[in-house]
This record gives structure tokens, sequence and C-alpha cells, in this order.
């Protein structure tokens, strides 16, 4: 079936390469990006830009950027250099906003990336990186406060290495590395298949094959 799906934070590495393999697939994605110099990376990967900044507009826009679409991917995020209150406007406030956005619009299907490190104590670390964990954190509490069908995908660190299609996917893993390549796979499988509704899921690399690893869930 082919689905109709935004991805939110659409020029991220991560968001770039599920594009790629969304649009390949045949499904029609809408990136919405921040910045409109960014549109032609998303071009390039099938993807239709949609630029529209989370900090700056409100909910009624992000309700007519997700008309008539199957699912949503949260993957932004204020990334390296940010500020701690980036971390919350971006990464929190971003989160909280689409998904009043998606019930607002009827789109049910919510996946959204945090972190492994999410939902846990911090153990030291500097302001931001403090800040960056609690944001995601929030995120996460209130996705699972309401009543769409989501996924929360925690991957352990993200590595610049090419995809090896094998991957452990479980409720709890051990801390590891996983290709952002990889994560895109796992995403797009999540979305295909419909599968991990209601529950977070911590990614790293494995032995499995996507496939199997989410059908295993």
């Amino acid at each position: 079936m082919v689905m109709r799906i935004a991805i939110i934070g659409g020029h991220g590495q991560i968001a770039l390469a599920l594009t790629r393999v969304l649009s390949e697939r045949g499904d029609a994605v809408s990136s919405v990006i921040r910045n409109p110099a960014h549109a032609g990376d998303v071009e390039a990967v099938g993807g239709q830009p949609v630029v529209l900044d989370l900090e700056q507009q409100g909910r009624d826009e992000l309700v007519s950027a997700l008309s008539g679409v199957d699912a949503v991917v949260f993957a932004a995020g204020a990334g390296p250099g940010s500020g701690p209150e980036r971390k919350y406007t971006v990464d929190r406030d971003g989160s909280v906003l689409l998904a009043d956005a998606a019930e607002k619009a009827g789109v049910r299907r919510f996946v959204q990336i945090s972190t492994m490190s999410a939902g846990k104590p911090v153990a030291g670390g500097d302001e931001s990186w403090v800040a960056y964990i609690d944001a995601k954190t929030q995120a996460e509490n209130d996705l699972r406060g309401r009543g769409l069908d989501w996924t929360i995908l925690r991957p352990g660190s993200l590595t610049d290495e090419p995809a090896t299609g094998r991957v452990r996917l479980a409720e709890s893993v051990p801390a590891g590395r996983i290709s952002r390549l990889d994560v895109a796979g796992v995403l797009a499988e999540l979305l295909i298949s419909g599968a991990g509704t209601g529950r977070i899921l911590e990614l790293i690399g494995g032995d499995t094959p996507t496939a199997e690893a989410v059908a295993a869930i």
C-alpha cells in the first residue's frame, strides 16, 4: 500500500535517508524544513519540501501541512552547538506541537525519534546535554499520554557508517552504536508494517535483518 508520510525535521541525515527509502518504495513524502535553502536536498532524495519553522509558526499551519497524511515522523532536533533553551523549543515543544497537529488533522500514526539516554537519570554532562535528555524525556512522556498510534524509537550512538541491514531492536538493549542509515531502515519498516504501536523500542547494530527484527517485536 502506498502511504503519504510527513517527516518533521526533514533535512536531518536520518530524515533524508528515510525519505529516500520511502520514495524509492513509491510512498509520497512531505519533508517539513525550516531553511528554504535545504529544499534541493529534500527533492534530491524524492521528498516534497514544506518550509515551516516549528519555533515560529503555530498548530494551524502544521495541521494544513498534514492534510491527507497517513503517518508522521518527528525527526527534528536543535542539533549540536545549540543551547539548552533550543533543546526545549525544538526537541520537546516541536514534538508536542506535531502531536497536537496530528490529533487535529486526524493523523493517528506517529513515530518519534528519541535517544537511548531518554527516560533515565542524567549522570553528569554539560548543561546542553542535560537539557537535551530532559527535553527528549518530556517529549516521550507527552506522546505516551495521547491516544495516537505512537511508537518511540531510541537509537544508540549514531554513526555515519554504511547500512548493514542488520540490527538489534527490543524494549531494552545494551548500549551500542547504530548507523543512521540502519535507523532509517527500521523507521521505514515501522511505518510500512505498523508494528511497535504503543511501545518504546531501543535500537543498536546487531545480527537480525531489519524486516525480521521489526516483525519480531
